[in-house]
Order: C-alpha cells, then sequence, then structure tokens
C-alpha cells in the first residue's frame, strides 16, 4: 500500500510542478530529478512478527519469515524502478521486550523469558528475521547495482538500552509509561473504562521521559532518541557508513 501511496505521490507532484507556473510554487514541491537523489527508509519487521505472534505458532511464523521479507525487497526494487538508488533499511527490534506481550500474563512460567525479562522466543525469531533480512539485503545488493543499500542494527540499539535502563536513569523498561495496567485490568492509553463500577483512565505518567515504553507498543520520545544516537552515526551500519553521508555511492 505505501509503495503505491508512493508512485501516486510522484506521479502527481511531477504533475503540480509542470503545472506551476510562479518559481514560487516550485520551490515548495519536490523536482522530478529530486526523487532519485532521495534517501528511502524502511523500518521493517515489528508489527509484522507481533501480530504474527498473536494468531500464529512459533513454528508458523518462523515459516514465515522468508515471505515478509521478500515482500520488503520487492518493495525495494519497485521504488528502484521508480528511480530510487539509495535505501537506509532497519532490522527489527527485541520484540519480546514490549509491555504489551505482559498485559495478560502475571507469573510466566520458568524459561519463558530471558535475562531482561523479555519473552525469550519471541526475541530468538526477531533475531532470525534480522539474520534473513540480512543475507536478503546482501542478495538485493547484486540484484540492484546502482542501489546504495544501508542495513541498520536497530535490535542491538534497542536492547542495550533495555539491558542497560537503570544505568541510563529510565524506569523498568518493561513498564509503560501510558495507560492503566493493574493486573489483569488494562485500559489502553488515553481510553477510558469501567473497572470495578468506577471510571478508569488511561492517563500518561507524570515523567515521560524517564521511561523506555511509551504505551506497552511504542517507544518513548527518550527511547528513541536514544536509539536515534546510536544509529544515525553508523557505527550500527552495515556498511558503517552514517546518514549524512547514505545518499553518497557506495
Amino acid at each position: 500500500m505505501q509503495v503505491v501511496q508512493f508512485k501516486q505521490f510522484k506521479a502527481r507532484a511531477a504533475e503540480m510542478y509542470n503545472q506551476a507556473k510562479y518559481p514560487y510554487e516550485k520551490d515548495k514541491l519536490p523536482r522530478p530529478e529530486d526523487f532519485a537523489k532521495a534517501l528511502y527508509t524502511f523500518d521493517i519487521g515489528q508489527n509484522d512478527l507481533s501480530v504474527g505472534f498473536r494468531h500464529l505458532s512459533f513454528d508458523q511464523l518462523r515459516a514465515e519469515l522468508p515471505d515478509i521479507i521478500n515482500h520488503l525487497a520487492s518493495a525495494v526494487q519497485h521504488l528502484y524502478k521508480q528511480g530510487g538508488r539509495t535505501f537506509w533499511v532497519h532490522n527489527t527490534g527485541p520484540i519480546g521486550c514490549l509491555p504489551v506481550n505482559f498485559f495478560y500474563i502475571l507469573k510466566p512460567d520458568p524459561g519463558y523469558v530471558d535475562q531482561y525479562g523479555c519473552v525469550k522466543k519471541q526475541n530468538e525469531i526477531a533475531m532470525e528475521f534480522n539474520r534473513q533480512l540480512k543475507d536478503r539485503i546482501i542478495k538485493l545488493r547484486t540484484e540492484l547495482p546502482e542501489a546504495s543499500i544501508t542495513l541498520v542494527d536497530i535490535y542491538t540499539a534497542k536492547i542495550s538500552m533495555i539491558a542497560n535502563a537503570k544505568n541510563l536513569g529510565t524506569a523498568d523498561p518493561l513498564k509503560p509509561c501510558c495507560g492503566y495496567h493493574v493486573n489483569y485490568d488494562h485500559v489502553w492509553c488515553g481510553n477510558k473504562a469501567i473497572i470495578n463500577k468506577t471510571e478508569v483512565f488511561g492517563a500518561s505518567c507524570k515523567n515521560p521521559s524517564a521511561f523506555v515504553s511509551w504505551d506497552g507498543v511504542h517507544y518513548s520520545q527518550v527511547a528513541n532518541q536514544y536509539v536515534a544516537d546510536r544509529t544515525l552515526n553508523g557505527s550500527l551500519s552495515d556498511p558503517e557508513i552514517p546518514i549524512t553521508q547514505a545518499c553518497h555511492k557506495q
């Protein structure tokens, strides 16, 4: 869907650019040649895997990984045909560390969680997804010889943050800032519900900057800043290149 929307946007932008009568109108629009110079970014995996965990067994989801990754490769190929040449691809993070996994599990069975308190099997599949994604990116580079494709290790940045949450001055990374979550009673961030005949509101915590998770699914602003600080410089990229140089031919 996003690829289709991009194609529509590109065609419409070119049409409006060519119809513009005055320079100030064209200044507000991307030039047709800008699309070949742009950096196309992809963040792949979290929704695919988190939804898969709710509907499939671990073995079934593991079998689906190549198909999910091929969809990503197909999207890159489509944009390449549209003139895109530079791609910045994030792998997926530690899905098993999302607090939503524990909203309905008060006491996990022995072996269910790892040393960080995250769902062990979910993180194992996330790492397998990332291994297969890396192999597919290597193959894409041979299939698209004029493309520059940077693979960014988001997983390492996020698991490092979760492992060192206390040292970083943040709260328990498995507890969200926003929402009401007490035992088996859950009210999502911004919503209301009647619990024990009392109206409960899923409100924000007083200090969001002290939390890793915003609402149990999405990361907080401070967490996203941490990940950005450790990935945009290229230290977790393959090839090891900062985003400021990503549009240069590799």
